[in-house]
């Protein structure tokens, strides 16, 4: 079978298209032929050796931890799962990853797969999708009536918690520049900040409850969007590199999180799709040879919303 696998960790060159051996389950696993998968930012940290101590690899390794495809061969033990199953799921960080024709998945950590979107778009849901979801319900415990700033909300988690918050009942003011603009106001922001033209500062006047971070900034200033959140309130940080301010003074508490996978969530996340309540949004689709490409992007700052890596495009 095709998979990209790098050999060492480097710059995307160090990625390759090779011919490598069909995986077989073992206990407790099922094989996915893969309709596609997905770039994420932790994708590009991963191949760049910036995260060894905490995922460490066994090289080579095949990236892309989303996985959206067609269930292929059980493994011993796998009862709840058949062939032909449509199915995605978010793959242990450590494991070979879904930028291959086929994949491992451990069974439990599978959902079923939307019904009302092309296969390979799946693949845009699970990572994404599960850290809006944990960061607004886990972490923030958002409510109807509440309001909430997402900074970052142009990016793909941005897309999905501007949906999620919104559909709560609470208040979304979302930052996002020119380009990202039209996509939150479809997803459902209430109020739109320009950060390239607006100091976010000046344009919340009143405080709000909860503070999404979801960009990569300065921690001074993540601390000054801190202030604008009211006593009592909470501050979610997804940029775990980058610790959380809090202020036990005013009750604002901080939460870094980090995404795991959760099948139950992700079949909620599903539902909701398949409901027309939830919106994948793909910004482009590229082929497996194409990948090498979304890793020169990415890391020269050129990659905007969700990138779904086509592997079958027959399904």
């Amino acid at each position: 079978m095709r998979a990209v696998r790098f050999h060492e960790y480097g710059d995307p060159q160090v990625l390759r298209v090779e011919d490598v051996d069909r995986p077989e389950p073992g206990t407790g696993q099922v094989r996915i032929r893969v309709a596609g998968t997905t770039f994420n930012g932790v994708d590009g940290n991963i191949r760049a050796g910036l995260m060894q101590d905490p995922m460490p690899l066994s090289l080579p390794h095949v990236p892309g931890v989303d996985v959206a495809g067609t269930v292929d061969a059980l493994g011993d033990g796998v009862d709840d799962i058949a062939v032909g199953d449509r199915v995605v799921g978010f793959l242990p960080f450590v494991d070979d990853g879904a930028a291959a024709e086929f994949v491992l998945a451990p069974a439990q950590i599978l959902s079923p797969a939307p019904t009302t979107i092309p296969l390979a778009d799946a693949a845009a849901l699970p990572v994404v999708g599960l850290t809006a979801l944990q960061a607004l319900v886990d972490h923030a415990g958002l409510r109807a009536g509440q309001r909430i700033l997402i900074n970052g909300a142009g990016g793909a988690v941005g897309n999905y918690a501007v949906q999620l918050a919104a559909s709560v009942g609470a208040h979304v003011i979302a930052t996002a520049g020119p380009n990202s603009r039209s996509r939150v106001e479809a997803a459902g922001a209430d109020e739109i900040i320009d950060h390239t033209t607006t100091d976010v500062i000046d344009a919340v006047t009143q405080p709000v409850d909860v503070l999404l971070n979801l960009a990569s900034i300065d921690p001074d200033r993540f601390a000054a969007l801190a202030t604008l959140v009211a006593d009592g309130g909470v501050v979610v940080n997804t940029t775990v590199w980058m610790p959380v301010p809090t202020d036990a003074d005013r009750g604002v508490r901080g939460v870094d999180m980090y995404v795991r996978s959760d099948a139950a969530q992700l079949a909620e996340l599903v539902a909701r799709v398949d409901r027309g309540e939830l919106i994948v949004d793909v910004a482009e689709r590229v082929s497996l040879t194409g990948l090498v490409d979304v890793h020169t992007r990415a890391a020269q700052g050129k990659v905007s919303g969700k990138i779904v890596v086509v592997v079958d495009p027959s399904v």
